[in-house]
């Protein structure tokens, strides 16, 4: 029988990621404090975006 496997992301903090990844297709999605470093370029930056912003509000992310 196979052990287990533990969630590294939790599911609040993939929705979050998800979030910033529509926003990014519908062309919407800035980056830098406050939006001001300009568009969102890359899928990756997207994600990553996602990702530190569920860190932000404390959710179950592994480190970078």
């Amino acid at each position: 029988m196979a052990a287990t496997k533990k969630r590294k992301y939790s599911r609040s903090a993939g929705k979050d990621v998800e979030k910033e990844v529509r926003s990014y297709k519908r062309g919407t999605a800035k980056s830098g404090p406050g939006g001001k470093g300009g568009k969102v370029k890359s899928r990756k930056q997207a994600i990553a975006i996602g990702l530190s912003k569920a860190r932000k509000k404390g959710k179950k992310v592994p480190r970078k």
